[in-house]
């Protein structure tokens, strides 16, 4: 089963830049449309960056002209450029396929994600 280790988050200010990177356990990246997600406090893990295995980039309003998602096949990693950051971008950011990928539990299937990486925007 594919294993996903998202790191790079941390602390940064207002304005500043980090770069999120997201291992791949398996050669999975250049046959899988894949994604970042973000998770803040009280809301839904939502898809903010997507790459396709066409190489095709899509991304959500809030995030459009400052996030730049791309990866590198070879080293099955996807990667999140992230400038401009502002306080509202602060979440746990997690990678995976468009759609997530599954993982059967007792029976039922249900959403594997990995353990994420933190990103905090303050002064």
């Amino acid at each position: 089963q594919v294993q996903l280790v998202e790191s790079g988050g941390g602390l940064v200010q207002p304005g500043g830049s980090l770069r999120l990177s997201c291992a791949a356990s398996e050669n999975i990246v250049s046959i899988s449309a894949m994604g970042w997600y973000r998770r803040t406090p009280g809301k839904q893990r939502e898809l903010i960056a997507a790459i396709t295995n066409g190489g095709n980039t899509n991304y959500a309003d809030s995030v459009k002209g400052r996030f730049t998602i791309s990866r590198d096949n070879a080293k099955n990693t996807v990667y999140l450029q992230m400038n401009s950051l502002k306080p509202e971008d602060a979440a746990v950011y997690y990678c995976n396929r468009d759609p997530p990928f599954l993982r059967t539990i007792g029976g039922r299937e249900y959403n594997y994600w990995g353990q994420g990486t933190q990103v905090t925007v303050s002064s």
